[in-house]
């Protein structure tokens, strides 16, 4: 990319020598020393690196005997740099330190080196900042540009080098970093200097450092590294760190099981995981320090809800598959984030599974994460997986859930493909080659080819450059069947200039006539023919391993809803999916749909029922705006959920699985949303006996939403203010998301405007803390208004007409305000709020998330046009079947 903005090539840093002191907890500040040692490979008057919020102090270079100094700096704060200006030109030398002095700032912006505020569980060290809401601790988060923020260095990914640390603390504090403690020293009084032992060569985003009053839960891997059992340690603040135990079973367990996969031991010499208390992100993949989110790593045995025991096994994989896969080997430059974080989205749920097989994780990645690829990829404003990255504001973009999630199933895919042990020895190979350094996406391929034989540049290029997937048409002959594959469009008008890219497509054909097989055909043409195809039954995309959807003949669908026993979990999930898209995009039909839905009505699978229930819900969205069409669908949905629901009622049984619980949650919230009148009335009754007496035992972790949402809808008022109030008094770690997510149903305008939106916009201070969301939280509230047509266009004026309020209150941390815009826009469908959208988003800037906002803006196209072109026909469906 010749116009990508990196650093100019004088100065090549090798190794980092960080010093931070003076940490002032009244003015949130702190001093530092850095020492950058390298070469310098061209002559210069002038070194440029990046700063962001940093001071300068001074600066002096040295070559061996020789030395200049300076206190010429000339900062581009938008360009987030500094320039030292020497006063005669510095010569080439292959041994050179740069020596700067510096302040920064302990900002409250979740990025850079921050604090976090949080209410102690147990008393706290007496050197601990407090005020009189809130203790704070201190942590960093860099990726992907914000090491800058905390002291001035070389911040390019490719830019790597050796780290050592030493952080100046109150002698009663605890201070952690990417190694094991070096040395402590007295540095005063009542303070203490932390060394640390140098870090193996790495990026600037992967090194870390905290300060707290921590307290941590330890455990040792079976396996040995370098002659010793590896430890692993999960820290908490004071009070928290037995809610450590989940996750410290999982991360032995997951270093060991990567260490054999890749054929490459853990390298390090241990592996701490860090609980913070404000986070932007669920974890951070530091070398040898992960920080989480605190929902993502920290699980109450009696108050946590069973989906977080999935979250945090996953979660944990997840960053630690980062240990190799993104900070042994990392990608080159930002436009391939996704080498690191499709890679370790897929590790993440193949360690899960392979701890938890009973959890079916396959399936819940077809429902959750593989659904929600299709979602972001189907509309115009998409990007490819290898995106163009210019400068920092770009980088936050693209960590986006493409990268992720599409990038995950194109690893699925391909691993499905060649093999899981032929690939995992391609990855193997390609992490012994590229070990410390940087790698493009092409030497990964280069890797699995040379394992395989295949020729896996040529059929993955265009997944990885190109935008979108396709969508594979079929039509039936005698014994035969035509596929054509073409590019898929939620908006559905697909255009030639769209339509220009041939995919490989792996077409998993199961129903070949005499084989139980399924056949590893692919189509790599825009279309062809198969013959010996059964006419009783076929499939293609067995599994649901390919990353395309397929379009049946509307009676070949019809046929599959009555063949359900030959399908598979994951078949059931995949042929749902298509058909909601199909039919949202006008590909298929919406009669087509609801009568395959309506055939899964003695389904009791929770993925199965999940993927069934999110397409009824995506037609109650855009259609319900017609009351009869609204009562139709509720009508529709209680008659899908009730044999289920009456197999797992209220109460848990003795030995069930733990899919279980999540599909007693999933019926009872949707009875409610629904108008089940006895869920509702029983909810209620629970609710009221919990008020009567909230000291006593608290409404069970995977009932309280659904008794929430019952509440809300009976007596409005009073269950937001005590809603509102458990938000804020929880001592349940993931009690605070449930609360918000509950609170997002309110139905009553007033409440809305006079209580909801004031809690998610304020700022505290001024606001008290009770009336604030954090804004790390922010987007759970407002993505579940968003849902809620009534809320919707509240929030969106609210949004519009405070829109400096808003991003005061984020501090401009731009990965928040493009979340917020993500989550907050795109459920409408109609053509006049878009043009609203349009209207108000051209008069200021959008620089940061302009990519999410087109996608946003996309959505909303979609969604009206589906809304304009099927509303009758939903209705006629409805009526034809007897729901209204």
């Amino acid at each position: 990319m010749t116009d990508r903005d990196i650093l100019p090539d004088n100065f090549k840093p090798i190794h980092y020598d960080l010093e931070i002191r003076d940490l002032d907890f009244t003015s949130w500040s702190y001093k530092g020393t850095v020492r950058i040692d390298g070469k310098l490979v061209k002559p210069t008057k002038d070194i440029v690196l990046n700063t962001l919020e940093i001071k300068l102090l001074n600066a002096k270079l040295t070559a061996g005997p020789q030395s200049w100094e300076s206190t010429q700096f000339a900062e581009d704060t938008k360009a987030q740099r500094s320039t030292i200006s020497f006063a005669e030109e510095l010569p080439v030398a292959d041994n050179v330190s740069l020596t700067l002095d510096f302040t920064g700032e302990l900002n409250h912006d979740m990025a850079g080196f921050y604090r976090s505020q949080y209410k102690p569980a147990a008393p706290a060290a007496a050197s601990v900042p407090r005020d009189d809401e809130f203790h704070y601790m201190l942590s960093t988060q860099f990726e992907s540009c914000d090491a800058r923020r905390a002291f001035p260095c070389f911040d390019e990914p490719n830019l790597k080098a050796t780290f050592d640390f030493a952080i100046e603390i109150p002698d009663d504090q605890v201070a952690l970093s990417n190694m094991p403690v070096k040395e402590t020293k007295p540095a005063g009084p009542n303070k203490k200097l932390v060394s640390f032992e140098r870090s193996p060569v790495m990026s600037t985003y992967l090194l870390a450092w905290a300060v707290g009053d921590f307290e941590y839960v330890e455990a040792f891997t079976d396996r040995e590294y370098n002659g010793k059992k590896l430890p692993v340690r999960v820290y908490t603040t004071r009070g928290l760190k037995e809610q450590g135990r989940w996750a410290l079973e999982h991360a032995p367990k997951i270093i060991d099981y990567f260490s054999e996969q890749f054929e490459i031991d853990y390298p390090l010499p241990k592996s701490d995981i860090l609980a913070v208390h404000e986070f932007t992100h669920g974890a951070m993949e530091n070398w040898g320090l992960v920080t989480y989110r605190m929902t993502a790593i920290l699980f109450d045995e009696k108050l946590s809800e069973a989906r977080f025991r999935n979250r945090i096994a996953y979660v944990v994989a997840h960053e630690l598959a980062h240990q190799w896969f993104g900070n042994l080997v990392t990608m080159d430059w930002w436009d391939e984030l996704w080498l690191n974080e499709g890679f370790a989205t897929w590790a993440g749920w193949l360690a899960t599974d392979h701890l938890h097989p009973d959890w079916e994780v396959w399936p819940q990645f077809i429902n959750e994460g593989m659904d929600q690829a299709f979602l972001l990829d189907s509309v115009r404003a998409s990007h490819p997986i290898q995106v163009e990255v210019r400068d920092a504001l770009d980088v936050n973009q693209i960590f986006d859930k493409i990268s992720y999630l599409k990038g995950c199933s194109m690893i699925r895919m391909l691993a499905s493909h060649l093999g899981i042990k032929t690939f995992l020895k391609g990855i193997a190979l390609y992490l012994q080659r590229h070990a410390y350094g940087n790698a493009k996406t092409e030497a990964l391929w280069n890797a699995l080819s040379e394992a395989s034989g295949v020729d896996v540049n040529t059929i993955m290029r265009p997944w990885i450059e190109e935008i979108g997937f396709p969508v594979v048409s079929v039509t039936e002959g005698k014994d035969q069947i035509s596929v054509k594959q073409a590019r898929f469009l939620s908006t559905g008008d697909v255009k030639p200039e769209d339509d220009k890219t041939t995919w490989w497509v792996p077409l998993s054909l199961r129903g070949k006539i005499g084989s139980q097989d399924i056949e590893p055909l692919s189509l790599q043409t825009k279309e062809t023919t198969i013959d010996g195809v059964s006419q009783d039954f076929y499939q293609l995309n067995a599994n649901a391993t390919g990353f395309y959807r397929v379009n049946y003949p509307e009676s070949r669908l019809k046929t599959l809803g009555t063949q359900l026993a030959h399908l598979t979990t994951e078949d059931k999930i995949f042929i749902t999916g298509s058909a909601a898209d199909l039919a949202f995009a006008g590909n298929s039909t919406t009669a087509a749909l609801l009568s395959f839905v309506q055939g899964l009505k003695n389904e009791t699978h929770y993925r199965v029922l999940s993927q069934a229930l999110d397409s009824v819900n995506t037609l109650k969205s855009i259609f319900g705006d017609d009351e009869e069409v609204k009562k139709g669908l509720e009508k529709f949905t209680l008659e899908l959920i009730d044999k289920a629901l009456k197999e797992v009622g209220w109460e848990p049984k003795q030995g069930e699985n733990y899919n279980i619980p999540l599909l007693r949650k999933r019926l009872l919230l949707t009875a409610v949303a629904n108008s089940h009148e006895e869920v509702i009335d029983e909810a209620f009754r629970r609710w009221n006996e919990w008020r009567a007496n909230p000291t006593g035992a608290p409404i069970p972790a995977d009932l309280r939403l659904p008794v929430y949402r019952a509440a809300l809808k009976k007596d409005p008022a009073n269950a937001v203010a005590a809603i509102k109030e458990e938000w804020f008094t929880t001592p349940a770690i993931d009690g605070k998301e449930v609360c918000l997510q509950a609170l997002g149903q309110v139905t009553d305008e007033a409440l809305i405007e006079d209580v909801l939106l004031p809690f998610l916009f304020d700022s505290a201070p001024p606001a008290h803390p009770r009336d604030s969301v954090p804004g790390a939280d922010m987007h759970i509230l407002s993505g579940n208004m968003a849902g809620n047509r009534i809320a919707r266009p509240l929030l969106w004026a609210y949004l519009r007409d405070n829109w400096d309020k808003f991003n005061a209150k984020l501090g401009g941390n731009p990965i928040l305000v493009d979340r917020m815009v993500n989550v907050s826009l795109p459920k409408f469908a109609d053509l006049e709020t878009l043009k609203e959208i349009e209207d108000f988003f051209s008069k200021v800037s959008t620089k940061g998330f302009d990519r999410t906002l087109e996608q946003v803006k996309d959505k909303i196209r979609g969604r009206a046009a589906y809304k304009m072109r099927d509303a009758e026909v939903v209705k006629s469906w409805l009526k034809a079947n007897g729901y209204c």
